[in-house]
């Protein structure tokens, strides 16, 4: 038996992600949220486990973010750090960070300005540098599915192939995007970082021979771990070498899998 597995933001999605730097104020489209993360082995993505586009645009903006979390018991999980550490310690590390609920407010408008539907990518969240308790940068992604997709994912069920997705992004917006491209709940790991990536192409390879299908620096070791890595450079044609040195194949097109002798 085989199966593929697929990150979700950049993969199967065209991301928009709206990114707020704290010191400056000023909101960039241009930035990836997994390179600033890897810019300092100190950072942290974490993922907020509720919907921005009804739970937090509605939030009261002068809170701090702390105070949003502990106050209504929001989930939350660490979506991608090089570093190895529990996210219980995250609310600690914030307690008295200033950063309000407006500064993730402030992305998610500039999501929704954009016409990109933020429930089908990762929602919002926020970097935190984990050795100053300092949030450096607010964030939102919203994300349109590539064309595609949805003729690659019957085409794979046609040929008897399980599909799967392994993803960071928000748990509750890949239940959707299984929803719409008709897989089961599940077969989706939500908010899985690097190593959870691996593992699940690990165990899946006890049943199955598998294809990992991703994008960016958070896929390398899931990319390395599969029987075959595929690097798709449909969101982004300049990734970075360490990822391109992890993958076996590279497509610039999600549909070009189908070709792949696998």
């Amino acid at each position: 038996m085989k199966a593929v597995v697929f990150d979700n933001s950049g993969t199967l999605i065209s991301r928009y992600r709206a990114i707020k730097d704290i010191k400056s104020g000023l909101i960039n489209d241009n930035v990836c949220s997994i390179d600033l993360v890897d810019q300092d082995p100190n950072r942290a993505l974490v993922v907020l486990q509720t919907d921005p586009a009804t739970c937090i645009i509605n939030a009261r903006p002068k809170q701090t973010i702390y105070e949003f979390i502990s106050r209504n018991n929001i989930s939350f999980d660490i979506s991608y750090s090089s570093l190895d550490f529990e996210k219980k310690e995250i609310l600690n590390l914030i307690k008295y960070e200033k950063t309000r609920v407006s500064d993730i407010q402030d992305t998610i408008r500039a999501v929704i300005d954009k016409k990109y539907n933020v429930q089908i990518c990762s929602g919002s969240g926020f970097i935190l540098n984990i050795y100053t308790g300092q949030i450096d940068f607010t964030i939102t992604a919203g994300g349109k599915i590539f064309p595609e997709v949805l003729e690659v994912v019957e085409e794979l069920k046609r040929r008897n192939f399980h599909i799967y997705v392994a993803s960071g992004d928000r748990t509750k917006s890949l239940e959707e995007l299984a929803n719409y491209i008709n897989i089961p709940s599940e077969n989706v790991f939500g908010t899985a970082n690097s190593k959870r990536k691996q593992e699940i192409v690990k165990e899946l390879k006890k049943s199955y021979s598998v294809m990992m299908v991703g994008n960016s620096a958070n896929d390398i070791l899931a990319l390395q771990e599969a029987d075959v890595g595929v690097l798709t450079t449909q969101q982004d044609d300049k990734p970075s070498l360490k990822v391109i040195n992890a993958a076996d194949v590279v497509v610039n097109n999600i549909k070009e899998i189908l070709d792949i002798n696998f």
